[in-house]
């Protein structure tokens, strides 16, 4: 008598209590909303969800209420991704009208290069070398590739360049851009578009951190001039050497200059 009386007791317990006594046999409540996610894995399926619909830049993204369907999150965690994203140049939100596909540029490269080197107090050679070792390097592996390869009108060109910067010397007149110009010139018949990107982002960082620090423009513009005429010579003779040569020593001449200026030498 006194068994049967347990076992309708048992019957009549609330599910709660009995689901504390036998965990086992307990059931999981559904979830209406997916499992939290952190916001750099939000970032990365809005990624994906660009590449998948494979969207170019300008494209227009879905909107914030379709973004938080298609992901299962919140709205602040979808505005928060974009944001990020948008430092990153990938997407680009412009008030009123929505969220596109950036341009993927190198800008945050540039800025935080142009950061770590500005935040090494005391150590801008040290910095400004690691930078200047790396454009080194590429550009002494692309002299490589183009020597032998340039036309003479892509020759004359260059030469063009050069002699401008001559005349800006001799007027007094600083050339940086024209250096630019030079090296964008020297490797557009490779048609790699990220070429001239990366070697902007490393010039631009370069200039920055010489327009913080307060350095002069180079006062021997003449040694410029000849150092980037040696490069030509070199490339119209076909040299492969020598053009590579010519470019290390252009090099070694930046990083001498960006010595002296970090020590106050002028």
């Amino acid at each position: 008598m006194s068994e049967r009386r347990v076992s309708d007791d048992s019957r009549n317990e609330s599910p709660s209590r009995q689901g504390s006594r036998n965990p086992r046999n307990s059931v999981p409540r559904a979830r209406s909303v997916r499992e939290p996610r952190v916001s750099g894995q939000i970032q990365r399926e809005v990624v994906q969800l660009i590449l998948d619909r494979r969207l170019r830049a300008g494209a227009p993204l879905p909107t914030e209420a379709e973004l938080m369907e298609s992901l299962g999150v919140s709205r602040n965690s979808v505005r928060e991704a974009l944001k990020a994203l948008q430092a990153l140049d990938i997407v680009e939100i412009r008030h009123g009208y929505g969220t596109y596909v950036g341009e993927a540029s190198l800008t945050p490269l540039v800025d935080g290069l142009t950061f770590r080197t500005l935040a090494r107090q005391g150590d801008d050679t040290g910095a400004l070398a690691e930078i200047l070792q790396i454009r080194e390097v590429l550009e002494e592996g692309l002299v490589r590739r183009v020597a032998g390869t340039l036309s003479d009108a892509e020759l004359a060109l260059l030469e063009a360049v050069v002699e401008r910067m001559e005349e800006a010397g001799r007027a007094g007149r600083p050339f940086p851009e024209l250096d630019r110009e030079f090296h964008e010139l020297l490797y557009a018949s490779l048609g790699n578009a990220l070429v001239p990107q990366l070697l902007g982002a490393f010039w631009t960082v370069f200039r920055r951190v010489a327009g913080v620090r307060g350095w002069t423009d180079d006062p021997t513009p003449d040694v410029t001039v000849r150092r980037h005429r040696d490069i030509v010579v070199a490339l119209r003779a076909g040299d492969v050497e020598g053009a590579q040569k010519a470019m290390a020593d252009h090099f070694r001449g930046i990083e001498a200059r960006a010595a002296q200026e970090s020590r106050g030498v002028g």
